[in-house]
């Protein structure tokens, strides 16, 4: 304690202009706006700075989990596109034996593409990936993640496409039942983000408990047999002839990061060659 009072005794002048120099400094930036604002402003751009650099060190410390990630996404697309290949293999049913044409077979490409934002809270919900015309995307495409289906593209930009999201209570996907084979449709009611709703499927059907939901062979914009989801509930809606079944969605979409854009290479010609039907009515 002696020394310390000996030191501030022996100092005492120059601790005496260190406290007048801050208190100085001190009014002269709360007196002065533009010197304060001066000083606010660089403070605030080098804490920027700091954040920006530490953001940087974080993701690149990041970078092995994200690779891991990628990794699996591409693992799971490679099973999609093969099992879709599968399908078109030769098969024997009934004895006959049917093979698909090489354009048939080929006709589905996929685009991968990173989720930038979306919403799950909403009754209409949407989501924004970084793919857009300048990709080869285009309106109506569907859409689908490692896990199930997604939605389909509503609009595209250069470089960016906004997504109906099945949590869209407007958005209707064709669906059957894995294990029968029964057609219905599956639409969001709005409510609980993880459980959709399938209609439609008559009441004299077999469903269960954990049956398996896909993408029927009905539709123009995503490949059969694509998972939607799992049957949580099967009951019967009062006075009516069908199954008052929910779906719970096999993908998780609060945890969305990455997707995958389907393009049917050969819905222009399926679509030009069925509206024909039309025109004969007439």
């Amino acid at each position: 304690m002696y020394q310390l009072i000996q030191f501030i005794s022996r100092k005492r002048a120059f601790i005496l202009f260190a406290l007048l120099e801050v208190l100085s400094l001190w009014f002269f930036y709360s007196v002065n706006n533009y010197p304060s604002a001066v000083m606010f402003n660089t403070t605030n751009y080098y804490a920027a700075k700091a954040l920006d650099i530490s953001n940087s060190i974080v993701e690149y410390s990041n970078l092995r989990k994200v690779n891991d990630d990628l990794s699996d996404e591409n693992k799971h697309l490679y099973e999609i596109v093969e099992k879709l290949q599968a399908q078109q293999s030769p098969v024997s049913q009934s004895g006959f034996n049917y093979k698909a044409d090489s354009a048939v077979a080929a006709r589905f490409k996929f685009t991968v593409a990173k989720v930038t934002n979306l919403s799950v809270a909403q009754f209409n919900n949407y989501i924004t990936i970084d793919k857009g015309t300048a990709d080869g995307l285009s309106p109506g495409m569907g859409v689908i993640s490692s896990t199930g289906v997604v939605g389909k593209i509503k609009s595209c930009s250069e470089h960016y496409s906004r997504i109906i999201s099945i949590l869209h209570s407007e958005y209707t996907v064709s669906a059957k039942v894995k294990s029968n084979n029964e057609i219905g449709s599956v639409k969001w009611d709005g409510k609980n983000p993880s459980i959709v709703e399938m209609t439609d499927v008559s009441r004299y059907k077999n469903v269960r408990v954990k049956d398996t939901i896909m993408t029927s062979d009905f539709n123009y914009v995503f490949p059969s047999n694509i998972v939607i989801g799992y049957v949580s509930k099967v009951g019967l809606k009062p006075d009516q002839t069908f199954h008052d079944i929910k779906v719970k969605l096999a993908t998780d979409f609060s945890t969305l990061s990455y997707v995958y854009v389907i393009n049917n290479k050969l819905e222009k010609e399926q679509k030009a060659l069925e509206s024909t039907d039309s025109e004969v009515k007439k």
